[in-house]
């Protein structure tokens, strides 16, 4: 059974058609990625399913209530007055007004006719009892109690994620949508997102451009383009797979189309010359040359008809996937030895001491992840290797010629007033045809060039940051969070770029995609140790970071940990019987994480 259904949806926004025969089907259980490059309208899609916008064209079916659908988008009101707890509270407005009224009469001593009624509508609506649910399910989502009085604000972004799941999840939704839930997430903080979704009982859909997200959620994708949708069983990993065959498939069916349409349109060519020779000569006392020319005319009208349905089932040509292609001159870099720190130590004061007696080089060729969870001190290390920040103690070396070339830096000092092409043509010696072509490679295309600055989508603005970054002839690129804003095909974009490279890279990212690709050495952050493994991120995650053996034991404990959390935050049964099931299910899951220790 499915519980949300769009046919053929077509959206138009201000006459210009957004997207048209987008089509979906969610059933009981299913994860569904749906993927697109930015500006698609996925979240566009996802209102018009939920009624939230008006379709030009189609057909959707809701088969559950609205009250069974849990929304959670990217965007949340947030206020510095309102409290973790508040901000999931006010998911009911009406319960937590009443409530609000009654702890103000409460705290001033008031107890007028008017508080009587309040509290009696309070009870009536079962206050009490959702007080008790609220409460339950941020304990379900893992937000512990000591965080549930701090300022929404305030919270980390996974915290803010636990919340906002807690507020969605107060209503039980059988089918839960999140857009972008990974953004602004560390690492940590997305593996535990992806049990919860494991353990979620309902139905989920999501849109996200984190493709290792995608691959460990999602039991179908769906890509949404501008023509419509296409769907692939599986993860991203899957669906890449799929689209690559897709392409070969349909290049291959392109040449062998554009053959057959040469060859006809030469025979039409050659059997039109023939009919006309034989019509010239052809009369009625000629009977032989005309029926040539008879013949030649039924051929032709064959081969035409040939061309005919060929050019009506004509394959569209592929279009152009432009691979980057340009040299990049860094220019010579003599040293081996890029930067180095010697017996460095870092404080904030006064207290809290993030690095001691630290000492490592960035080489040539080096292209260095920065990883460990939020709070270990990954940018302020990458202000440190690159001279941001001085240390309390020890020392920075930097090569004289070292040119560093920083990601945000470049982002922020964009001219909004220029063109996107206006803003490559600053770069030394690039010239206009020249920066077409590599506007192309990064996506822009055609009148893409000329749009400007201020009217960028935040992703097209990184887009452009990088392309100056790229070609600005410095030879250490730096990076923090490179990826956030990028939609997967800009992701894989910039991956082909670091990795042609000649220069060396420093980055922060959770993008596990990216650094596969891309890093060929790994310092990680924890618990106020420095670890620096020269190798790959793979390579990392099996010999140093833990074996897949204890990996698989880790991952089941934490599920094992979380159902015993979910069971705790239930009530306990008043049933004799139903609470013997329940003291049973609490010892079985205490004793296998027992095993597992």
């Amino acid at each position: 059974m499915f519980l949300l259904r769009a046919e053929d949806v077509t959206v138009e926004i201000t006459g210009n058609v957004l997207f048209e025969n987008a089509s979906i089907e969610i059933g009981d259980g299913d994860r569904i990625a749906l993927i697109g490059n930015n500006g698609v309208g996925k979240t566009t899609f996802i209102k018009s399913m939920l009624g939230e916008l008006p379709i030009t064209k189609g057909t959707i079916q809701l088969k559950i209530k609205k009250d069974e659908v849990g929304w959670m988008d990217q965007e949340s009101i947030e206020t510095e007055e309102r409290t973790a707890k508040e901000f999931v509270e006010m998911e009911n407005q009406l319960l937590f007004q009443l409530k609000n009224k009654i702890k103000q009469a409460e705290d001033q001593i008031n107890f007028t006719d008017d508080y009587m009624e309040v509290l009696q509508q309070y009870i009536d609506l079962n206050g009490y009892a959702w007080e008790a649910t609220v409460e339950r399910q941020l304990l379900k989502v893992g937000l512990a109690e000591e965080l549930w009085s701090q300022p929404f604000n305030n919270l980390s972004g996974g915290q803010k994620t636990r919340a906002k799941l807690a507020k969605v999840m107060i209503k039980e939704p059988r089918l839960l949508i999140l857009d972008e839930p990974t953004n602004h997430l560390d690492s940590e903080s997305i593996d535990w997102l992806v049990q919860w979704l494991t353990q979620f009982k309902g139905a989920v859909l999501f849109t996200s451009h984190e493709r290792d997200f995608i691959d460990k959620v999602a039991t179908t994708t769906y890509e949404l383009t501008g023509k419509g949708t296409r769907k692939y069983q599986g993860g991203y990993s899957f669906y890449y797979d799929q689209k690559q065959l897709e392409q070969k498939t349909l290049e291959s069916q392109y040449q062998k189309q554009e053959t057959e349409r040469k060859k006809l349109a030469e025979a039409v060519n050659q059997y039109r010359q023939w009919f006309d020779k034989a019509h010239a000569a052809a009369s009625e006392r000629d009977p032989f040359a005309k029926k040539k020319a008879n013949k030649n005319m039924t051929r032709l009208k064959a081969k035409e008809k040939a061309l005919e349905r060929l050019e009506n089932n004509r394959i569209e040509k592929p279009a152009d996937s432009k691979n980057i292609n340009y040299h990049i001159d860094t220019e010579e870099f003599s040293s081996r030895t890029m930067v180095a720190l010697t017996d460095v130590s870092f404080s904030y004061p006064p207290e809290k001491s993030l690095f001691k007696q630290l000492s490592l080089e960035v080489k040539r060729g080096d292209r260095v992840a920065i990883v460990g969870k939020n709070g270990t001190g990954k940018t302020t290390l990458l202000k440190l290797l690159t001279g941001k920040l001085e240390p309390s103690f020890g020392k920075i070396s930097q090569n004289p010629q070292v040119r560093i070339g920083y990601f945000m830096q470049e982002l922020e000092s964009l001219n909004y007033e220029e063109t996107i092409l206006e803003q490559i043509l600053t770069l030394p010696n690039m010239t206009q045809t020249e920066a077409r072509t590599i506007l192309a490679c990064f996506l822009f295309r055609r009148e893409d060039v000329f749009k400007k600055v201020k009217d960028l989508s935040m992703g097209e603005k990184c887009r452009v940051a990088f392309v100056k970054l790229y070609f600005s002839h410095a030879n250490l690129l730096v990076f923090d969070e490179p990826t956030n804003y990028l939609d997967i095909e800009t992701r894989e974009r910039i991956e082909d770029a670091l990795e042609m490279y000649p220069g060396a890279v420093i980055m922060v990212s959770h993008d596990s995609f990216l650094l596969r690709k891309v890093a060929n050495r790994i310092i990680s952050l924890e618990d106020g140790n420095v670890f620096d493994y020269p190798g790959t991120y793979d390579e990392w995650m099996e010999n140093t970071h833990m074996s897949s053996e204890l990996q698989k034991i880790q991952n089941e404990r934490s599920i094992l940990e979380l159902q015993l959390a979910n069971l705790i935050a239930e009530e306990i049964p008043d049933d004799e019987q139903q609470k013997k099931v329940y003291e049973k299910k609490l010892k079985e899951l205490k004793r296998k994480i027992v095993e597992l220790e």
